[in-house]
């Protein structure tokens, strides 16, 4: 592990930078020396024993820069001793994977010499944020300089000085080297093949390593239904008998889809050491809040905020706000067909090229408007879900996705729903379908790829241009490096990019038996996206700390969720056909019982077969088995050899009984 540059600290020999820390520009000496010293200090006296060091950058067009910017490094025994207590996984020479010890070092395959090497940068960054994570407050009443920023013994530093805007920002540091041979094999060079997953998860982790392993198996997922779809609208087949067959084939694909997908997750997780590994505690999130109480599982004094007055936050507050919002979703969706029908009219008293386009006009500006809600939404959602106080991060997540992907998906598919069951137009249901999916695509790509592409460039010429000013011809590649790090965006993490492939599935799912190209058009999208995405992880955003992850989470369940309300989609568009129809001429009531039968047949048909296909391979799951079975005859003889222990400790205390 290198990251090419060197610096070097004041108490110790020159390291390895892998962590930015800055703070606000104004932060008080004492907190600033308190903070470092609890970072360098030994672990027995409650610091991260890491290594430590303040950058110095010139003063930039006669404005001083913040001078509280700091590296942030280790040893490499430091690193190896920290993945332990991570719970890091790695390939033991078995071939099983194993959680790490130190004490086993030379047991595992890849650990040569003294491990150099042995953990990838993206590891060691998240050990290092681990660290300071877990660096908690020991005697102090208050943080040093700020009589008003209390603390309390066990509290998180980090989490206390980011709540309190003293820590701004601290991220990871890229690796030019590591990170221009994963451009060269990621996206800049146009190939049809796999991405390179594992040198992803090795650089990024593995959260952003199965992101990027599901676009890749959605995208080619959805082939057979683009190759399919292609001939049914080219040829445009008004016989509605073939979308009924497309329908069925859309509802076994589903399902399939996501079952085989689990397997592949499965398979990843487990070649990258996180499906059988222990979750660690999770600790509260920066901005929880309330009076301080004990902890019952920790013991630690930590901040305690009632259940009942979160509830009542999310049933009188949050419930009612993502209802009003959804009327509101269905008011501006009334407004759009009042334009269309406007628009039909038009057309119908004067057919002429302007009045066609005129057609398309309404559904344009409705699927612009569905993407400016869904972006006023997804802040409205973050503040009332950080208002209600959740206590842990995953806590906090769960209700903000649960929040979005409702509104989203009423944002997203009423209006469809809307012409295919009440209206019954299958020929205006395709035409929207295609014009939101074209125009949503559209958008994303400029918001997504052009947009952040152009900003990210003018940003990097300007901050080039004014360090080159200011020092000449000097080279200073880790403060030139570290300047342009500390400008870039924050990765937010995955969710925008799980929520736009979420809306993606359920329009080739719900409705592209009517409109057989969408497949296609998703295709296409899934391939610029990944370009464009590679693009923006390597060269937009701050490099974002590795996150550890055994699936896709929420998010398969959301992904379910949606291809089972497909079943019951199709099977209606199915029974709207004319040929399906005149099956039942003079019984409706005959035609919608049959319809339901066949819904619940297939329904459980996707269950059984959700339930044939296991989640987990085979050979994997024999190996996780014997891992258990290995851990549990250790333990064993663990009991077995402290009782002997115990037995000779206490043996001369029975025999000089005996004689007495």
């Amino acid at each position: 592990m290198q990251l090419g540059l060197s610096v070097s600290d004041s108490d110790a020999s020159p390291f390895t930078p892998l962590v930015v820390l800055e703070l606000a520009y104004d932060t008080k000496a004492e907190a600033i020396t308190w903070l470092l010293n609890r970072i360098r200090d030994k672990q027995r006296n409650g610091g991260a024993e890491l290594l430590v060091d303040q950058l110095m950058f010139p003063a930039q067009d006669g404005q001083k820069p913040n001078p509280n910017v700091f590296v942030v490094g280790s040893t490499l025994q430091r690193l190896l001793s920290g993945a332990e207590d991570v719970g890091l996984c790695k390939e033991f020479q078995d071939g099983t994977m194993r959680g790490f010890t130190y004490a086993n070092r030379e047991s595992f395959k890849d650990f040569e010499g003294d491990g150099e090497g042995f953990l990838s940068d993206a590891e060691c960054q998240y050990i290092v944020k681990h660290e300071l994570d877990t660096l908690r407050a020991k005697n102090e009443v208050y943080i040093p300089g700020y009589p008003k920023f209390k603390l309390y013994p066990g509290k998180s530093i980090v989490r206390r000085l980011q709540s309190k805007g003293v820590l701004v920002q601290y991220f990871p540091l890229h690796n030019k080297e590591d990170l221009k041979r994963l451009s060269f094999s990621w996206y800049k060079k146009i190939k049809l093949s796999f991405q390179p997953l594992d040198d992803i998860r090795s650089y990024f982790g593995e959260g952003l390593g199965l992101y990027f392993g599901f676009l890749e198996y959605f995208t080619f997922a959805l082939i057979p239904m683009a190759l399919i779809g292609i001939p049914y609208y080219l040829f445009d087949w008004e016989d509605y008998d073939k979308y009924v067959l497309f329908a069925v084939f859309n509802l076994v694909w589903s399902t399939v889809f996501l079952e085989v997908w689990k397997r592949c997750s499965a398979t990843l997780a487990y070649s990258w050491g996180t499906l059988g590994r222990k979750k660690a505690f999770e600790e509260p999130r920066a901005g929880f809040h309330g009076p301080l109480g004990l902890n019952p599982v920790t013991g630690r004094e930590e901040p305690l905020y009632p259940s009942s007055k979160r509830q009542l936050r999310i049933y009188l507050v949050s419930v009612p706000f993502v209802l009003l919002c959804l009327y509101l979703s269905f008011f501006v969706m009334m407004v759009y067909f009042d334009m269309e029908f406007w628009a039909i009219s038009v057309y119908h008293e004067n057919p002429n090229f302007a009045t066609s386009v005129l057609l398309f006009v309404p559904s344009i500006i409705y699927a612009v408007v569905i993407e400016v809600m869904n972006l006023l939404y997804r802040y409205a959602a973050e503040f009332l879900t950080d208002w209600e106080n959740h206590r842990l991060e995953s806590s906090f997540q769960n209700h903000l996705v649960l929040k979005v992907l409702v509104f989203n998906f009423v944002n997203c598919f009423a209006s469809l729903f809307y012409i295919a069951f009440v209206m019954q137009d299958m020929v205006l249901l395709r035409q929207s379908l295609a014009t939101l999916l074209i125009t949503s695509q559209i958008l994303n790509q400029v918001m997504e790829a052009f947009l952040p592409y152009w900003l990210q460039r003018r940003r990097n010429k300007k901050v080039y241009k004014r360090i080159k000013r200011l020092m000449g011809d000097k080279e200073l590649p880790l403060l030139e490096q570290i300047q342009l790090e500390t400008e870039m965006n924050t990765y937010l993490g995955t969710f925008d990019d799980y929520l736009e492939q979420f809306l993606l599935f359920g329009y080739v799912s719900l409705f592209s038996c009517v409109y057989p190209l969408a497949a296609v058009l998703v295709v296409l999208n899934n391939i610029t996206e990944v370009y464009s995405d590679a693009f923006k992880m390597c060269h937009v955003f701050k490099r974002p700390f590795s996150e550890p992850a055994a699936n896709i989470g929420v998010w398969q369940l959301a992904f379910e969720t949606m291809s089972i309300i497909a079943v019951v989609t199709n099977c209606a568009l199915i029974a709207l056909s004319p040929q399906v129809k005149a099956y039942f001429p003079e019984s409706d009531a005959q035609l919608i019982l049959t319809v339901v039968a066949i819904e619940h047949v297939l329904l459980a048909f996707k269950f059984i077969l959700a339930f044939v296909i296991p989640d987990v391979p085979k050979h994997i799951q024999v190996k996780l088995s014997k891992l258990d079975f290995e851990s549990l005859e250790a333990l064993k003889k663990r009991r077995r050899a402290l009782s002997r222990k115990s037995w000779k400790l206490r043996r001369p205390e029975i025999r000089g009984f005996s004689e007495l």
